[in-house]
């Protein structure tokens, strides 16, 4: 088995020329041909194990997926203007994994359409247009979405942040402003928010919305402190606003103590709306916003009418069914929260015999691996997670020096031994050049190049 590891942007930032569309390994391009499970297959018919596809929310090509859509596209496959019972079950099927207050749904296509949509949402139901995000986010690639994505924008030098869009400390217990070791890093966040709020007050503007992913992934597999989103969510309502909570990448049961991931703050932490995209429709274009029924009379008495051709129609609702029937049938909730403790403790016994991991955080199959040059300092150890070793993982986070496992969640046992004795061996190659040297060193990781990993793997 071939195992690699790549990061989005390595290739992106090493090429003189910066192309609008690229592909991943540019040195060493993977053609895939075919997959199953967490498994996929490239035109030699070599093995990869996936570590990162949280699109494949339940396998790749899973056959009651598959099954489900082509029986519905036998039958009939046509857009929303007419009634469809497939359309009224999934809803139905999908209010239930939420608070009774979350009742209303919209299907769109896209997470970056369910996340435009919420925007409208908000802004239409309170009047406002202010919105605060967070520091790193990513929410979508429309240009609504990219006003709100620091992640992106902030790659833009001549690039300006729109007057309403406001950015608060990411709350990163880890790296952040407000760490593990502070008394109450939950309320010192929101205080950053509160901050803000006072801020555009003062300038005679109010706030419609806080967006936040409910664990944030492109920004380096983010856990925010228990109690953080309650205090945020207080202090935004107080101030005419509402609360968005974004599940594209963490949702239906990936944290696996939880359906969402939202409910890790607690049972009593309940957003205004949250969105759904990626594993709702383990690769079928099928994304969802819910909200209350408050928000929505609101959005319906602006006048004008919403429509998505494609939205909800019966075949996409017929796979959203079956990738519900698949979670429940196969326990890949409960199979997370085990294989997922099972990862990080592997990853935790791996941690202390390698200098450069310098945290392991996460919640089920939702789990980061930062590397560091000096735990002390939390130097990042970006070129370090750049190497090119053939496992199928991504470097993120703002320094692109967090590893994040999001995988298809049939993930097991086995697959996280192989994963971890893989990292060992390349964690070991990257350190041995220096073993008596100081490994502080940041001089001593560039000499180590890809081909001498290769011949130590």
């Amino acid at each position: 088995m071939v195992i690699r590891i790549y990061s989005r942007l390595s290739t992106f930032i090493l090429q003189k020329k910066k192309p609008s569309c690229k592909i991943f390994f540019s040195h060493d391009p993977i053609k895939i041909v075919r997959a199953k499970g967490q498994y996929m297959y490239d035109e030699n018919g070599q093995q990869y194990l996936d570590c990162i596809n949280n699109v494949a929310h339940v396998g790749h090509c899973h056959p009651d997926v598959v099954t489900a859509g082509a029986q519905q596209m036998e039958m009939l496959n046509t857009n929303t203007r007419f009634l469809h019972d497939n359309l009224v079950l999934y809803a139905q099927r999908l209010q239930a994994t939420l608070p009774d207050k979350l009742s209303v749904c919209y299907f769109v296509n896209s997470g970056s359409e369910a996340n435009d949509l919420a925007l409208r949402l908000a802004r239409q139901y309170t009047g406002n247009k202010d919105i605060i995000t967070l520091e790193n986010a990513y929410h979508g690639h429309v240009s609504s979405l990219i006003d709100i994505s620091p992640y992106k924008f902030h790659q833009l030098s001549d690039a300006e942040q729109s007057q309403f869009v406001h950015v608060a400390p990411s709350p990163d217990v880890y790296r952040g402003k407000y760490r593990a070791g502070h008394p109450d890093p939950a309320t010192a966040y929101a205080d950053e928010v509160k901050k803000i709020i006072n801020n555009v007050h003062k300038k005679g503007r109010k706030i419609a919305a806080f967006i936040a992913e409910s664990l944030q992934s492109c920004g380096g597999q983010v856990i925010p402190p228990v109690g953080y989103f309650q205090q945020v969510a207080e202090l935004v309502r107080k101030a005419g606003g509402i609360f968005i909570a974004d599940e594209v990448q963490v949702g239906f049961g990936r944290i696996g103590s939880d359906f969402w991931a939202f409910q890790l703050q607690g049972q009593d932490f309940v957003p205004d709306i949250i969105t759904m995209g990626k594993p709702i429709g383990n690769g079928h274009p099928l994304s969802c916003v819910v909200t209350t029924r408050e928000v929505a009379e609101a959005f319906m008495s602006s006048g004008m009418e919403y429509f998505n051709t494609f939205g909800g129609n019966p075949v996409s609702c017929a796979i959203g069914l079956a990738v519900l029937d698949v979670i429940e049938k196969e326990n890949l909730q409960g199979n997370a929260l085990q294989v997922g403790q099972y990862l990080t403790n592997r990853l935790e016994k791996l941690k202390e015999k390698h200098l450069l991991i310098g945290d392991i955080r996460g919640r089920g199959l939702f789990v980061g691996v930062e590397l560091v040059r000096d735990r002390a300092k939390l130097t990042p150890a970006t070129a370090e997670a750049q190497e090119e070793q053939h496992i199928l993982l991504s470097a993120d986070g703002p320094h692109r020096n967090v590893l994040k496992f999001k995988p298809p969640l049939c993930f097991t046992t086995e697959d996280v031994d192989l994963v971890v004795e893989k990292l060992d061996l390349i964690l070991t190659g990257i350190l041995k050049p220096s073993l008596d040297k100081d490994i502080n060193n940041p001089l001593l990781f560039y000499c180590f190049t890809y081909q001498d990993v290769i011949k130590m793997i």
